[in-house]
């Protein structure tokens, strides 16, 4: 199949933050094949005529759980230990695998109406969320979250329950549809597990090279009470097992610190920004310009729609966008090309994939935005504008890997009635029922 975008004015997410106006963009197959101002020669499959829309890659969602999406709401107005503990795993240990995937699909369009094309997610029953992204058609890097609660001297991956869903994700699941899904190793984090389990986990991800995905350094008494346990910080505790040895991502670095960033910009980690999720909960501001200072890739994420309560990245986006300026003062902290630096091409980066940016080569995962829309009119500034006046509700139309799964408010992957039946009659019964 190949398709020809044509009438539009294309946001490339290159080095020099060009914005084409009149763009012809092709595709083929899966991939961009040309990018520029002039009509490819040849026929075309399918024409998309973009008149007084943007064209943008597609955006990546870099943390987050999409299950979450049924606790939507519960729990809020309580601190973060009483909500997780009298809350979120109450609920949690009722999931089954029809649950999960319904509230997974529930997640999942939420994501791609909202322009988002690839996630990175980190959640429990791994397996059955892979069978929904897989039929969504968007890119995913998938993970298990390892735990450990154990006696160090007592850890056997063998009898560890998470070692073995590692190895049972990454048989099934690693590599899916030509690299659609790819999993990675995971930590859910230094203080939910103890060195055998880091050096067994990154040992796993060296032998089969995958990625490795781990909340680092969220909250201030997480952050202090490794320090307190280890005379290190998360980042470099974690460094001495090799959890930074290959490509990975870190979630939240809300309270990394200088020397920290050293270790991350020297083994090319990606610190993924939650910005809403921080926040909501109390948690702190990520030093997110001081780390991009230091050479670290700052990617965002939404985290899980319990504590977001949305997958709005345009949103997340904009938080990020001004943040910065307010806690620096200096309305040149982050820069609006900067924060869509952060939700495109280094969302690509940190995942490992050719995605975030329209270029010949890369993933066919692009976006249109309708611009004739009351929020983003006038426009002075195309890049301004989608950093600091679009929400998702602008998407018209989203295309991953050349596939186009949704389009002026129509699902052509999910069937979207099926399951909003199947969270009212099913999922939310079984989570909520007994409370």
């Amino acid at each position: 199949m190949t398709t020809l975008f044509k009438n539009v004015t294309a946001v490339l997410m290159d080095g020099a933050d060009t914005v084409l106006p009149g763009a012809y963009v092709a595709v083929e197959g899966g991939r961009i094949s040309s990018v520029g101002a002039v009509r490819p020669q040849g026929p075309f499959d399918r024409e998309i005529d973009g008149a007084g829309c943007v064209l943008m890659p597609g955006l990546v969602n870099a943390h987050t759980h999409v299950p979450m999406t049924a606790m939507r709401g519960y729990g809020d107005g309580n601190n973060l230990q009483d909500w997780l503990h009298n809350y979120i795993f109450p609920v949690e240990a009722k999931w089954d695998d029809r649950a999960i995937r319904s509230c997974a699909a529930l997640g999942l369009a939420e994501m791609i109406a909202a322009g988002t094309t690839c996630i990175a997610d980190m959640y429990m029953h791994t397996g059955a969320i892979a069978q929904e992204v897989a039929a969504a058609g968007i890119s995913a890097n998938l993970s298990v979250g390892g735990v450990y609660f154990g006696a160090p001297e007592d850890f056997s991956p063998d009898a560890c329950g998470d070692c073995a869903n590692q190895r049972r994700l990454t048989e099934e699941w690693h590599g899916y549809n030509n690299g659609q899904i790819l999993v990675d190793a995971s930590i859910h984090g230094e203080y939910t597990s103890s060195a055998p389990l880091w050096q067994w986990m990154a040992d796993y991800a060296h032998e089969k090279g995958l990625g490795l995905h781990i909340h680092v350094s969220e909250t201030q008494a997480e952050h202090a009470e490794c320090i307190a346990r280890h005379g290190k910080t998360p980042v470099q505790i974690l460094d001495e097992y090799g959890v930074w040895d290959g490509r990975a991502i870190a979630a939240h670095c809300v309270y990394t610190t200088p020397e920290d960033w050293a270790i991350m910009a020297a083994k090319g980690v990606s610190a993924i920004h939650n910005p809403v999720s921080n926040l909501k909960l109390g948690s702190g501001v990520a030093p997110v310009p001081a780390m991009l200072r230091a050479g670290v890739n700052v990617a965002l994420g939404t985290d899980g729609v319990s504590s977001n309560n949305n997958h709005d990245l345009f949103e997340e986006l904009k938080f990020a966008a001004v943040l910065h300026n307010g806690v620096a003062r200096d309305p040149l902290a982050l820069l609006p090309a900067d924060a869509l630096r952060l939700a495109t091409v280094n969302g690509g980066r940190a995942l490992g994939r050719r995605t975030g940016r329209i270029e010949a080569g890369y993933d066919a995962d692009l976006i249109l935005v309708d611009f004739s829309h009351l929020n983003l009119t006038p426009c002075h500034s195309v890049i301004s504008n989608l950093a600091y006046a679009a929400h998702g509700g602008d998407v018209v139309m989203n295309m991953a890997r050349g596939q186009v799964i949704y389009q002026d408010g129509e699902f052509f992957t999910i069937d979207i009635e099926r399951v909003k039946r199947e969270v009212a009659d099913y999922a939310l019964p079984r989570l909520f029922g007994n409370q």
